[in-house]
């Protein structure tokens, strides 16, 4: 099969995309592979076509849509990628008979592109639905529904609306997923829908409990003997940094725990000064960690840490829980009431959740893990994660739908 990848990026020789581990389990099976993908205008990357390993990448020419940039900025420049992939992908891959094309959200507004490719090539279309915009945009305060807003709101609404009517099938994260879809889009048939997750290329085996090579425990500060605790990822508003760091402040004087936090977003600047003023001897905040490093030190991390900001109305299923479970870490994970990602975590074994505006509830959730066996819990989220978050996985799902 010929198989289109959509997507707003794409591996670089600085940085592998969450998805390549996806479309290399498609091509090990015999498929070929197309991708294209934006070329920020911030970023460094030649537009135009090039070979990765064997997939064909189209890099199209955009303004900036990703990172901390001003809303005007990233508005614009989602409104017209949608034309500029387009004019590309009819210039570099016009004479393509496509079988499958694959697209992730963010964003939703690549429609008439999909439109127009399924219409040419007459190839099914698959959704991978990871983010519900723009309602998470809704719960953030960020958007409303009424006056102004309300007109901006519905123009990307019908966008979603449309987005979901040209997919024949759509793969969601989790059953919470699927479940908020379905009640809030009635014209989706139950045929169609399906729990599709986050996957990664597992690792052959759990890695090793071992000692934090003291070189890099000096380097980064963490002391001998504490819990050490780690977050990796955004440091945005829907991380809910606010309660982040009204736990942090519950927990200072807990000598037994060391919150390493490691990340860049646009509430960094806010957690740092808070950090530096409230004079946390139990908290550290990086703003980056070389690639080996950061491995390193998560695969001897005690606990990974997740959040989400308590208003979402949308269940979220942040990715990083792969990569936790991957380093055979058990999840503490703090988020709203809506998300089953900390109802899943704690009914297999591998995790403990509370709610992102229940500070009482995270720093019990802290003592758990102090007293809990977390070398047994960390086996069980690696066992979840192989039976459940592979590539092979996803891949045999999305492919059940074109056997003979």
């Amino acid at each position: 099969m010929n198989v289109l990848f959509l997507a707003l990026s794409f591996s670089t020789p600085f940085h592998k995309s969450f998805y390549e581990d996806l479309l290399r389990v498609f091509q090990k099976n015999g498929n070929h592979i197309y991708v294209a993908c934006a070329k920020e205008k911030r970023n460094s990357e030649e537009i135009g076509i090039s070979d990765s390993r064997g997939i064909t990448v189209l890099r199209i020419s955009t303004g900036n849509i990703t990172g901390n940039i001003g809303i005007f900025e990233k508005g614009i420049s989602t409104l017209t990628i949608d034309l500029k992939f387009k004019k590309a992908i009819k210039k570099y891959y016009g004479d393509i008979k496509f079988d499958l094309i694959l697209y992730p959200t963010p964003p939703i507004t690549l429609v008439n592109t999909i439109k127009f490719v399924k219409k040419k090539t007459k190839a099914k279309t698959y959704l991978l639905l990871k983010d519900i915009f723009p309602q998470n945009a809704v719960d953030l305060g960020m958007m409303g529904t009424k006056g102004v807003k309300g007109l901006i709101y519905r123009h990307f609404r019908n966008k979603e609306k449309k987005l979901y009517r040209i997919s024949d099938f759509i793969g969601c994260m989790s059953p919470a997923n699927v479940n908020y879809v379905l009640s809030h889009n009635r014209e989706i048939s139950l045929d169609k829908i399906e729990v599709c997750p986050n996957c990664l290329a597992i690792p052959s085996k759990i890695p090793e409990f071992k000692k934090i090579n003291s070189k890099i425990k000096h380097r980064y500060g963490i002391p001998e003997g504490a819990l050490l605790f780690l977050y990796g990822g955004n440091l945005g508003r829907p991380q809910g940094i606010d309660f982040l760091m009204r736990c942090l402040e519950k927990e200072k004087d807990n000598k037994k725990v060391f919150f390493l936090i490691i990340g860049q977003g646009s509430e960094y600047n806010k957690l740092k000064t808070f950090i530096k003023t409230q004079n946390l001897f139990n908290a550290k905040l990086l703003a980056y960690m070389p690639k080996e490093e950061y491995q390193d030190i998560a695969d001897q991390s005690d606990v990974g840490m997740i959040f989400l900001d308590h208003r979402f109305t949308i269940p979220n299923y942040p990715s990083r829980l792969l990569n936790y479970l991957a380093s055979g870490i058990p999840v503490l994970l703090a988020t709203d009431s809506n998300t089953d990602i900390g109802i899943i975590a704690k009914n297999n074994g591998f995790g403990f959740c509370c709610n992102s505006n229940d500070i009482e509830g995270f720093a019990i959730i802290v003592d758990n893990f102090i007293h809990a066996d977390r070398e047994a819990m960390g086996r069980k989220g690696w066992t979840f994660l192989k039976e459940n978050y592979s590539v092979e996985n996803g891949y045999r799902i999305i492919m059940n739908h074109f056997k003979s």
